[in-house]
C-alpha cells in the first residue's frame, strides 16, 4: 500500500523586501509532497532557495503565498496552541553545527530545551531521556555537562540532531547537515540519520549540494532553480533519465571513480552566472544559460507537469 502524503507543498511563496520597489523571490511558487517515512533530497546551487523553502514549510518564516498541508492541516493558518504542537511534529538539523548551539548553555540543557518547552518529562525522567538521546546519537552520558565549543564539529551535528530528536517529531527538515564536515564523518551522519529514520519512521526533507549523497539517502530527488522546482523525480530515474537541461549539466558534473569513463565523458558546460532573484524577469528562470532556449521561454513561465509516472519538470521543450 502507499504511503500516504505527509506533506503537500502548493504554489508556495516566500518574497523579501530589499529596499524601494525592489522584491527579492527567493521560493516562487513550490509545489511537490513528501509520502510519509519517506526523503525527498532537495538539490541545486547556492541562492536557489533551498533553505528558504525547507524554513517556510516548518515556518520558521511565514509564507507569501501558497499552502504548506501538513497531515490535512494548512501550517499557516493555525493559532497559537495549534502552532507549538506543530512545533513538535517538525523539527530542523541546521547547516553549521555551532552557529545553531547556544555556547552559553550545557548539552543537555539544549536537548533538554524542547522536552521542557512541551512539558514531555521532568526530573530523573528528563535526565535519562537527555542520556537515551545522547547515546542514539553515538554520544556519552557525560557529555551532558560539556559546553558546545568543547566538541568537534561531527560532534556538534550529533547534538544537533539529538536535540531535534528530543520532542519525538514525525518530520525532520535537514539543512545542509553534512556541508560543514569532513567526508569521513559525513557517511557517520548519513548513516545515522538513515538509521533513525528507519527506527522511529521519520520523514526526512534533505537539502544538499552533494549530488551523490542525495542520491545515497533520498528516495526522490527535486531540483530547484532560482525559487523554482525545474524537475523532481525518483533518485534512480532522475540520475538515470535527467530531463531538464539544468538537471543534464547538474548531473554531468559529478564524478565517475572511472579514469577511462572520466576522460572520454562530456561535461556539460553552463554558460554566464545565475540571474539576480530580485525582480526576475519574466519567462523560465534558465533561458538565459539554456541551450535549447527559444522566443516562448522568453515570454511564459513553463508549467511543472508531470511527463512520465511521478516525473515532473518545468520545460517548454520537453
Amino acid at each position: 500500500m502507499e504511503n500516504k502524503k505527509l506533506i503537500e507543498v502548493k504554489d508556495l511563496k516566500k518574497y523579501f523586501h530589499v529596499g524601494g520597489n525592489a522584491i527579492l523571490k527567493a521560493v516562487d511558487g513550490l509545489n511537490f509532497f513528501i509520502r510519509e517515512g519517506e526523503t525527498l533530497g532537495l538539490v541545486g546551487e547556492s541562492g536557489c532557495g533551498k533553505s528558504t523553502a525547507g524554513r517556510t514549510i516548518i515556518r520558521l518564516y511565514e509564507a507569501t503565498g501558497g499552502e504548506v498541508i501538513f497531515d490535512g492541516i494548512n501550517v499557516h493558518k493555525l493559532d497559537k496552541k495549534q502552532a507549538k504542537d506543530f512545533t513538535k511534529k517538525a523539527q530542523m538539523i541546521f547547516q553549521d553545527p555551532y552557529a545553531s548551539l547556544d555556547p552559553r548553555m550545557t548539552v543537555g540543557d539544549i536537548i533538554g530545551e524542547g522536552i521542557d518547552i512541551h512539558n514531555l518529562y521532568t526530573g530523573k525522567e528528563r535526565m535519562e531521556r537527555i542520556y537515551e538521546l545522547l547515546h542514539t546519537v553515538g554520544l556519552n552520558r557525560e557529555h551532558a555537562n560539556r559546553f558546545p565549543h568543547e566538541f568537534s564539529g561531527g560532534q556538534r551535528q550529533r547534538i544537533g540532531i539529538a536535540r531535534a530528536l528530543a520532542v519525538e517529531p514525525k518530520f525532520i527538515v535537514c539543512d545542509e547537515p553534512i556541508s560543514a564536515l569532513d567526508v569521513s564523518i559525513q557517511a557517520q551522519v548519513v548513516n545515522l540519520l538513515i538509521n533513525l529514520q528507519q527506527d522511529k519512521k521519520l520523514t526526512y526533507l534533505f537539502i544538499a549540494h552533494d549530488l551523490s549523497m542525495v542520491k545515497h539517502i533520498s528516495d526522490r530527488v527535486g531540483v530547484m532553480y532560482l525559487g523554482t522546482m525545474v524537475e523532481l523525480a525518483s533518485s534512480t530515474e532522475l540520475y538515470k533519465r535527467p530531463i531538464h537541461p539544468y538537471t543534464q549539466a547538474l548531473m554531468s558534473a559529478i564524478p565517475i571513480a572511472d579514469p577511462d569513463v572520466e576522460k572520454s565523458r562530456k561535461r556539460i558546460l553552463l554558460e554566464g552566472d545565475v540571474p539576480s532573484p530580485i525582480n526576475p524577469p519574466p519567462g523560465c528562470r534558465f533561458k538565459a544559460r539554456c541551450r535549447y532556449a527559444t522566443d516562448r521561454c522568453s515570454q511564459e513561465i513553463p508549467e511543472f507537469r508531470e511527463i512520465d509516472k511521478e516525473h515532473y519538470v518545468a520545460c517548454h521543450n520537453v
